[in-house]
Formats: C-alpha cells, structure tokens, sequence
C-alpha cells in the first residue's frame, strides 16, 4: 500500500507526535508499505529553523526505509496564540502548492492533528490523490484552547466546531489515542463503526537495556551523589500545571531532593522567572534535549513526574511521556485523573489529584527515602507496558484501519 502521512511535527524535531508518527512510518515501511511523509522544515517549539535547512522551499530524505518530503512554512516558536495559527496556515498552504505533485501516489492520506488545519490540506491531497483520508486526533481541538481560556468567542469557538465535525464526518476512518476521545466524539454525532481508539505508546527497545545512571548527566541535572533526582521531561506548556510542581520543590528544599525540568515550549520562560523568584536552589530548567539524550535524562532521573492543568477535558488526555517514563523502569508519579490515572495506577504508579503541591510533594519525599520501593515500581512499571503499550504493535494495529472500514481487526500484524 503507498502510505502519504502528513503531519506538520517531524523529527529531527522532539515530542510525542514526532516520535509517535516517525515509529508509525518505520514500522509501516519495515512491513512493505510504501510511505512518504508530508511535513514542514524543523523549528518546533523553539521557532529556529536548523542551518541545512534554512532557505529551503523543499527538501526531500530517506530515513528508516520511508521518505519524507519537506515544504516551506511559517516558522515561530511555541508561544502566541496569533503566531502559531499563522504558521499552522502557512503549512496547511505549502504542504498542498509545493507538496502535492512531489508527494507522488497514495491509496491512504493519513493527517495527524493538531495542528487542526492540516486536516485541510490532507483533504484536498486526499481527493487529488482520490485516496482513502484517515484522521489521526491526538487533542481535541478546539476544546482543549476553550478550556484552558485561550479562546472565548463563541462565534468563533462555533464555527471551528463545525469545521472539526465536518473534517470527521468527510474522513474514510479516525484513529483517536484515548477512549475519553471517542466517546467525545461518538456523543458529537460521528459514527462509531469510524471511530478507532489506537493508544500512545513507546518504543520499547530504546527505553531499554542498561539504565546505569550517567554521574555526568545527573550533575547536569542538578544532583549530586547521594541526592534524589525527580525529572520531568516533555513540553514546558500551559496544560501541563508545571508552576505547582515547582511549588512542590519549593516545600522540600530541607530534604536531598532536587528537581530538573527538561524541556522547551511556552511556558518556560515563566516556570524560570518562578524558579528564580521563589530562589529556589533545588530546581533546574535546562531546556530541550535531542531526541537520542532522551533516554539518558531518563535514565538518570529517580523519580519522574508528570501533571496536567485540573480542568475536565484533561481527564481523558494520556500524555505520552508516561508510558516513556515507565520503559525506562522509573517511579512515576502521577499528578493526574481520569484516563491517564486509570493507567498509572495499573502500573504501579503514585497518583495524586492535579495541582495539590502538598500532596505531589508528600509523596515525592516519600519515595526519595525508599530506593527499594523505587526499584519495584520501576520493574512492575517496565513489565505493564511492554505487555499493552509496545508502539511497534500499535502501529500495526493502526495500519490495519487502512485495509478495514470496520476497524482494527484482532489480529496486530496485516497481511503483505
């Protein structure tokens, strides 16, 4: 089957759509599919474009046996509203002018959202292409930037509801990674039989093997021999509460516990002046990493932590970063509800409810003075998810939404 993924977050940039898609397409093309994928030059979320690709209408590549086709976009960093909307058009735009013909045949245009207007684009290839269009949903949008207050005007929160439906309603299929995602939208009238629930997963074998922490990636960090280091490593965003986690560094700066914040997006700046106010000694935001230093940050870390904002919509969000957490055989603590505390509990996680500092920092502190009970949790945690969240097998089993108009079927792996 020829495969055209379009998606405007790619490596080499970092995030979980970017790993997500990227062991999608390999795993599609190890399996004999032909895929390209349909994306913009790198600068997400710092809005820098890298040198070898500055200047650049399109670029074309070959990586892990699939190719990627690259266009021009609008490049800004994470952060402003207007900005970022500007650049999710740019895309949707040059992703169809300089793309389309570029791109070559496909039998499935597959999109992933956010960002939401590359639903357009996918549909218009999709028709040109007289391909099957299958929608990937990892956020609900535009719910998500209703709750979080960052739009407020009904006119228009009602006109992108009736683009979202719509852009469902003209898909062949859409996959969704959470259940609290389906039945958002089964409730919203898109039709079940259309409606498939394919989870975040992780990449089981680069999480794995030796987990030795690196001294020289703990002192960088903030740690020193015989302290506790709680990393958090992901987006620095606004869903993600990330002021109460220092919040709860701040009551435990009597104790040999430090916090690293690894990350980039538009709540850094922020969380650093935070830091900096409360003068905080025990805290560190050291920005991103590469993809490739993701494993190390992991396995230096004692504890790793994850949050999101306490709103309604978040219970059924499953931030990918636990289940890399949980690979890398950690003591996870979980400042969450709903769908995501549901999984953490099932693997042996700590959860606590979003935003209680105290609570986040009562049980942190008590794991700091366990290591054995650490090492447990981190085996139980390594165990549950290469049983049901191995990303190999979540990718066949949403390449077999390709073949069925029914869904997954039970087997994982498709015919050739």
């Amino acid at each position: 089957m020829r495969i055209l993924l379009v998606t405007q977050y790619f490596p080499p940039e970092i995030g979980a759509p970017q790993a997500r898609l990227s062991e999608f397409a390999r795993t599609w093309a190890a399996d004999g599919d032909t895929v390209t994928v349909l994306t913009g030059m790198p600068n997400h979320p710092t809005g820098v474009v890298p040198p070898e690709y500055r200047g650049r209408v399109r670029a074309r590549e070959q990586r892990d046996g699939y190719s990627v086709l690259r266009t021009w976009l609008y490049a800004t960093p994470n952060e402003g509203f207007l900005r970022k909307t500007l650049g999710h058009l740019s895309f949707m735009v040059s992703s169809v002018l300089l793309g389309a013909r570029a791109s070559g045949k496909a039998d499935v245009v597959m999109v992933s959202s956010p960002t939401f207007f590359a639903i357009g684009s996918a549909w218009v290839l999709a028709k040109l292409k007289r391909a099957r269009l299958v929608v990937e949903v990892r956020d609900l949008w535009p719910a998500i930037f209703v709750e979080l207050g960052v739009l407020t005007n009904r006119w228009i929160i009602k006109a992108l509801e009736r683009l979202e439906l719509a852009a469902y309603h003209a898909a062949g299929a859409v996959v969704v990674v959470t259940e609290g995602f389906r039945h958002n939208l089964v409730e919203r009238g898109v039709p079940p039989a259309k409606v498939h629930t394919i989870r975040n997963g992780v990449d089981t074998d680069r999480f794995g093997g030796d987990t030795t922490p690196n001294p020289a990636v703990r002192q960088r960090l903030g740690a020193d021999p015989g302290e506790c280091l709680v990393v958090y490593a992901g987006a620095l965003g606004i869903s993600h509460a990330l002021d109460k986690v220092v919040d709860a560094a701040a009551l435990l700066t009597d104790q040999p516990v430090r916090f690293a914040l690894v990350g980039e997006g538009a709540q850094k700046r922020q969380i650093t002046e935070q830091v900096r106010d409360l003068g905080l000694p025990n805290v560190r935001v050291p920005g991103g990493v590469a993809r490739d230093q993701v494993p190390q940050v992991l396995a230096a870390a004692d504890i790793c932590v994850v949050s999101l904002r306490d709103v309604p919509l978040f219970s059924t969000f499953i931030p990918s970063k636990i289940f890399e957490y949980l690979a890398a055989e950690k003591a996870v603590v979980g400042a969450v509800r709903g769908e995501p505390a549901e999984i953490l509990r099932a693997a042996g996680a700590v959860v606590v409810p979003p935003e209680d500092s105290r609570r986040l920092a009562e049980e942190i502190a008590a794991l700091a003075r366990d290591p054995v009970r650490r090492a447990d949790m981190g085996k139980e945690g390594r165990r549950f998810v290469e049983q049901n969240f191995d990303r190999t097998e979540l990718a066949r089993r949403c390449r077999t939404v390709f073949d069925s108009p029914g869904g997954p079927v039970e087997s994982p792996r498709h015919r050739r």
